[in-house]
């Protein structure tokens, strides 16, 4: 089955177009849900994170001490690198587990935010990134989560750039308010079934 990558960095709307594509019936795996999810479910990654950062990573009850865990990783890159060392290998697994239950679907689509940071995009046939100007992204993430500009800037600086996304992408989705967002969706949705019929 074809396997379409959508990403795009903080603010740039992915998760909404990727709404469009679920409206037009193709399944979406949440790449960053699934990262919360596989902290307190996969047992690999559980025994990974508490051999790495220390029993107390997990409360008594199995859930995971996320304040712990961000006041060890949140300024320190290199510890950031090593839990995602531990949680991208778990969330692949949890895709790979849902690609196989997904049934009579022409393509299936895999949201992220790290998408080629994490390699993952190297399982996808095909790949979208979703751009909008900084300065338009700044303002939506600032109202939607309250986050103070630092904030915003400080998550983007630990993504890749737009533009080294855009080199990377097979197609791009402009969502910078100057152009409709489904005209563009549509038109790879009729792409992708074409790909997905041979």
């Amino acid at each position: 089955m074809l396997k379409i990558g959508i990403t795009g960095n903080i603010g740039s709307g992915k998760t909404t177009v990727s709404r469009v594509f679920e409206i037009l019936g193709i399944p979406v795996f949440y790449a960053d849900d699934a990262a919360k999810s596989v902290m307190v479910k996969d047992a690999i990654l559980m025994d990974g994170i508490k051999a790495a950062f220390g029993q107390e990573s997990y409360f008594d009850n199995g859930m995971l001490n996320r304040r712990y865990i961000a006041s060890i990783v949140f300024n320190d890159e290199g510890q950031l690198a090593k839990l995602n060392s531990l949680v991208h290998p778990a969330v692949f697994r949890a895709f790979d587990e849902w690609a196989a239950q997904v049934k009579n679907a022409p393509y299936i689509m895999k949201e992220a935010a790290l998408l080629f940071e994490s390699d993952s995009y190297k399982m996808c046939d095909r790949t979208i990134m979703v751009t909008a100007p900084l300065e338009l992204r700044i303002k939506r993430v600032m109202r939607r989560d309250g986050f103070s500009r630092e904030e915003v800037l400080s998550r983007e600086a630990r993504q890749f750039t737009e533009e080294k996304k855009i080199e990377l992408a097979d197609f791009v989705i402009k969502n910078d308010d100057t152009e409709l967002v489904i005209p563009q969706v549509l038109a790879l949705h009729e792409k992708f079934i074409g790909l997905s019929a041979h």
